[in-house]
């Protein structure tokens, strides 16, 4: 996203902050709710090269958003009991469900703590492969061969290209023209270049992945917390537009199988890696639907009105963006209506 954009969006969110708006917005609106996606959760404040750092918001700023739905009277609840509301012909408290991707070891290390503390019920999707360590976490791969360097050599199939990157905006902007281009292309050849980009630096991307990805004992800790609701996230963590419908199919149906095995619950509930328009669209809907599961949460924005639950394979979500950590955006993020938005005010967004 360019600076451009994400300076328009913080103007937006200064306004919608502004004593009283964003609660008077909430008031008026039929929005019953929002889902929250979350992914990592760190003390630290991202490196100055950090473009994943869109992904890490502090435990503090956890917490007050937890606190926050308490004191404006907004329900925490699981999926399940979301999913209830939207088709409760009466309308109750607004509600909020927090959700996180992927699994990260932060999230045992310092989330867990403070879901625990205030008896907030959470989803955690998980992609099977990243627990083995047999999947790449390939955008913070990416990141940290870029921070490291003060050059990169690559080739994207037209010989080997050289990059100058001592600079924070130079690595910026490496980091863009390479995660775009990988995002363009076939999870198979996306794979194989970030191989041989690993290889010419020498990052082992399955200790890579070990390091920032909980394993099998770790996440027995979310599996026997009755806070908890384990989710499905594919196997890979590929993006599934990308692949043929078989492919596809199996991506979504072994990730249920493989944690139904793992964890001894199957899964009823899934998260689409990446998530946004390019990522997944009526197609991948439509297998969630078919395999029976009873969600899937998207990342397309928005906050979630009756009709949602009629599409409960493509529900959308509200980012807790880890550039908008401020308490003054908490009522703001609590306000679905605003998001919705950004899908020209679509309540039902599957296109």
């Amino acid at each position: 996203m360019s600076n451009l954009k994400y300076r328009f969006i913080r103007l937006a969110m200064e306004c919608l902050a502004l004593p009283g708006v964003a609660r008077s917005v909430r008031a008026f609106s039929k929005c019953r709710g929002t889902i929250f996606t979350l992914h990592r959760v760190l003390p630290d404040k991202p490196a100055a090269f950090a473009p994943n750092g869109i992904l890490q918001i502090t435990p503090d700023f956890l917490e007050k958003v937890i606190l926050g739905c308490r004191k404006q009277n907004v329900d925490i609840v699981d999926l399940d009991e979301a999913m209830r509301r939207l088709r409760s012909p009466e309308r109750e408290n607004q509600f909020a469900v927090f959700t996180f991707d992927d699994g990260y070891k932060d999230n045992l290390e310092y989330a867990l703590p403070i879901l625990r503390k205030h008896d907030c019920p959470f989803t955690l999707f998980i992609a099977p492969n990243l627990i083995d360590a047999q999947a790449p976490v390939w955008w913070q791969a990416l990141e940290d061969i870029i921070g490291a360097h003060d050059s990169i050599e690559f080739d994207l199939g037209q010989g080997i290209e050289y990059r100058e990157t001592a600079t924070i905006e130079s690595k910026c902007d490496v980091f863009n023209e390479l995660y775009w281009f990988m995002r363009r292309k076939p999870e198979v050849e996306r794979v194989k270049l970030l191989h041989r980009l690993a290889k010419r630096y020498a990052l082992d991307l399955n200790a890579h992945c070990r390091s920032l990805v909980m394993d099998w004992e770790e996440l027995k800790a979310f599996v026997d917390e009755p806070l908890c609701t384990i989710g499905a996230h594919t196997m890979n963590h590929f993006e599934l537009n990308k692949l043929t419908k078989e492919q596809m199919r199996t991506e979504i149906e072994d990730s249920v199988k493989v944690l139904a095995l793992r964890i001894g619950k199957q899964p009823v509930h899934f998260s689409y890696p990446i998530g946004g328009r390019l990522s997944a669209g009526p197609r991948e809907f439509a297998t969630v639907r078919d395999l029976g599961l009873n969600t899937g949460v998207t990342t397309r924005p928005g906050g979630l009105y009756p009709e949602n639950a009629e599409h409960s394979e493509a529900l959308p979500r509200i980012s807790l963006n880890g550039n908008y950590q401020k308490s003054r955006f908490i009522d703001v993020f609590l306000t679905g209506a605003v998001f919705t938005t950004h899908s020209g005010m679509q309540k039902v967004n599957v296109d």
